[in-house]
């Protein structure tokens, strides 16, 4: 079955085609370069691991609640929609709206790969191009762990989000080194790696905490390439250049902040869309969940040193100023750690299916014999 005849809504069979701007960048310096980059492009390439082997696939998940989490995470959970509906719609809900997110994920980690196979060719460093190649290899496996989860797993898939499609555009479309940089490391990988932890730490289906810890594990250190690679660049510039791309940040973080809204499932489930977006904007779980997911970027973007009365003026109206006093290097070493813990538990879990498996076959075997 084709990928397209699992979408809720036709998408167009032929390619979205962005064009790009900007030169390809080559660089005749092959020695040295910044530490802190070229430790970051060892670590990229020691983490390096195959979606097939690690993540266990065999491990079920339930189509009408993939997270295995309370109702209360809808983000219509109590409104005036929510409890005129019955169990079975409830259901529907909540498939759809996994089925969106996970969409996303998806489309935003195609984008990701995309962006960072331009970063090699537009960075004018060496050292930078050689850790955009390791992320360049670690979106791919992300497009290929999502795909599968949702065709195998979830079995319904969404359009992309024109937020997002937008931001993804804007970013590749622009002919300056620095404008993917700041569009995907930044916003876009910054956003998705806090939605990535909030959804991680609600789930209770092992086979979602797994996938989601195991890459943000990955895109810890994509956050940290983008801070490492403009804080020096954005240093040295010009008060009118700094200013454009702070205009960038504040329009990319209104895309970001509408991205997550999921008005295509009201729209599809043929629900009052301005009631649902009007209840979800209000929900208190929500404007939590606002809260976690510019975490990441609030304090990034301070860091890199675009950090103006209108980036701040723009973070207040969101409601996420508060972010800007975050530890971003404790949450990342976190997002490490707990994709490790992950790991070994999941390999002790497997270990004890496996001695109990062998103990059976044996004690098949033997009972077989005594016949």
């Amino acid at each position: 079955m084709s990928t397209y005849d699992l979408y809720t809504s036709p998408v167009p069979r032929d390619t979205w085609d962005v064009p790009a701007a900007g030169a390809a960048r080559f660089s005749w310096e092959y020695d040295d370069g910044r530490q802190r980059l070229l430790d970051l492009y060892q670590r990229g390439k020691d983490k390096q691991w195959d979606a097939a082997k690690r993540i266990d696939w065999d491990q079920p998940v339930v189509e009408t609640n993939v997270m295995e989490a309370g109702d209360e995470i809808c983000p219509i959970y109590g409104s005036r929609q929510w409890e005129k509906l019955n169990e079975a719609e409830r259901d529907e809900v909540s498939h759809h709206l996994s089925a969106w997110l996970f969409s996303q994920f998806l489309h935003g980690e195609q984008g990701a790969l995309t962006v960072a196979a331009r970063i090699v060719e537009s960075v004018p460093d060496m050292d930078s191009k050689f850790y955009a190649a390791t992320q360049t290899m670690d979106e791919a496996r992300h497009v290929e762990l999502f795909s599968k989860f949702l065709t195998e797993k979830v079995r319904l898939f969404y359009p992309v989000n024109p937020d997002l499609a937008k931001l993804l555009a804007d970013a590749l479309s622009d002919s300056r080194w620095d404008m993917p940089y700041l569009g995907m490391q930044v916003l876009i990988e910054g956003l998705a790696l806090a939605a990535f932890g909030v959804h991680r730490d609600i789930a209770n289906n092992p086979l979602v905490k797994q996938l989601l810890a195991y890459v943000m594990q990955d895109e810890a250190r994509h956050v940290a390439f983008g801070r490492l690679a403009l804080r020096d660049y954005y240093a040295e510039l010009t008060s009118a250049e700094r200013a454009e791309r702070e205009e960038f940040v504040v329009e990319g973080c209104y895309l970001m902040r509408d991205r997550f809204v999921a008005r295509e499932v009201y729209e599809r489930l043929d629900f009052d869309v301005a009631e649902c977006v009007e209840f979800a904007d209000r929900s208190p779980t929500q404007l939590a969940f606002r809260q976690f997911l510019f975490s990441r970027i609030v304090p990034c973007v301070k860091d890199i040193g675009l950090w103006g009365p209108k980036v701040q003026r723009a973070y207040v109206d969101l409601g996420v100023i508060d972010a800007a006093n975050g530890n971003l290097d404790a949450l990342m070493r976190d997002d490490e750690d707990t994709a490790d813990r992950l790991e070994r538990e999941h390999a002790a879990e497997f270990a004890v299916r496996r001695q109990e498996v062998d103990a059976a076959i044996e004690s098949g075997a033997e009972q077989g014999s005594c016949r």
